[in-house]
């Protein structure tokens, strides 16, 4: 399937997801390592992934496609959900699928695209997101996006019968600096 870029980083762009990607998605999502670290409680077919993806497209949920620059190789999906156009929130998930990119910087970029469609392209307000306390690489990213911790919500969960924190984390519009749509905006109004 060809992707589209429509937000560019160094490493990565996000693109319109595809219901085709489906398969990829149930791979990642049936794996312990890849979904542990989500709220997944039940192993996803490849039917189920597709409805789902279908209905928040109707729901106007905003999923991408995680796609490597270099390589368009498709290597995870990220998300606003549960948008909420009064008080201009919405409710942040990624995930990288592909082992291979964990660590390098891909899930940090993505993050820092789509916040950037969110605040700057949605007019958001707050992101919002959750995190399992053990996922020490997912808190780093967020972090180094900007994101700042807001709440502990303490044995929120359990995993391999022990009970676990959740951190709750968020960043508003002012504490982000746009590493794409600004510069669009500024090529496109002449500098303005």
């Amino acid at each position: 399937m060809p992707y589209y870029k429509k937000l560019v980083g160094k490493k990565c762009y996000l693109s319109p997801r595809d219901p085709d990607d489906s398969s990829h998605s149930a791979k990642w999502l049936n794996d312990v390592e890849t979904s542990m670290n989500m709220s997944i409680l039940v192993a996803p077919n490849e039917l189920k992934i597709r409805e789902r993806m279908e209905g928040s497209l109707s729901r106007m949920d905003c999923e991408f496609a995680i796609v490597d620059l270099a390589t368009d190789e498709y290597i995870g999906i990220c998300r606003l959900h549960d948008i909420d156009w009064v008080s201009r929130s919405a409710v942040f998930g990624i995930v990288i699928g592909e082992k291979d990119y964990w660590g390098k910087g891909y899930g940090t970029e993505a993050t820092c695209l789509i916040l950037d469609y969110g605040f700057n392209i949605l007019n958001l307000e707050t992101v919002r997101l959750q995190v399992k306390a053990f996922n020490k690489r997912g808190i780093r990213a967020y972090e180094k996006t900007g994101f700042k911790l807001s709440a502990v919500q303490r044995e929120e969960t359990y995993f391999g019968q022990k009970a676990l924190n959740v951190y709750c984390m968020d960043i508003l519009a002012d504490e982000f600096e746009s590493p794409y749509v600004k510069e669009v905006l500024r090529n496109l109004t002449g500098g303005e």
